[in-house]
């Protein structure tokens, strides 16, 4: 079996994955902000094989993207981990399957970007996934203003809670969510793959 991060029944943890290839202040900034406003007691950061969304053909290795992710976090309370490749998940809904199963009495939050919000309908059962864990978006520069009103956000905008009652996102039965303001980084890990290209 897999060894999962860190956990105990009662505790608030928060998912955050991606590929990030490269990962950068942005993303901690992203984990910290919701760590700190949702109240979690730790944050696993999932380094995902691959986006099925994505063109994966020139990703860096899997291994090279965790030590790049190990060396820039360094926070007791942040577990890197790529055991998703471990289990053999393709979709964050059978991961997402994957982790409530095998940590009962533990209340998981899924942290995303306001860019994947503005995709999420287009994620593997992204309905499944909104039914199945409470989840929240942090704003990015340019993705923020238009976020919403797509079609994830429109479909879930009764589900949305008051930015005031964040810390109470992780106890709420999903769906549940929250938008949480305060980043506004424009940095991405395609645009920083593009700048070393050109070095």
């Amino acid at each position: 079996m897999t060894s999962l991060p860190p956990h105990a029944r009662g505790m608030k943890i928060g998912l955050f994955g991606g590929t990030f290839d490269p990962p950068h202040q942005a993303h901690l900034s992203a984990c910290l902000l919701a760590m700190k406003r949702l109240g979690l007691d730790a944050v696993w950061w999932m380094v995902t094989p691959g986006n099925p969304l994505k063109d994966t053909r020139h990703l860096s290795p899997l291994s090279k993207r965790i030590a790049a992710v190990q060396a820039m976090t360094h926070h007791p309370r942040i577990h890197v981990t790529g055991f998703e490749a471990d289990i053999g998940t393709r979709y964050t809904y059978d991961t997402i399957e994957h982790v409530l199963d095998r940590c009962p009495g533990v209340r998981f939050v899924w942290i995303m970007g306001a860019d994947n919000l503005r995709s999420f309908h287009r994620w593997e059962k992204w309905r499944g996934i909104a039914k199945m864990i409470p989840f929240a978006v942090v704003d990015r520069l340019g993705p923020s203003l238009y976020a919403t009103s797509g079609t994830a956000g429109q479909s879930l905008m009764r589900h949305r809670i008051r930015e005031e009652a964040a810390r109470s996102l992780a106890s709420r039965k999903p769906p549940a969510w929250v938008y949480l303001h305060g980043l506004k980084s424009p940095l991405s890990s395609t645009a920083l793959r593009n700048q070393a290209k050109k070095k």
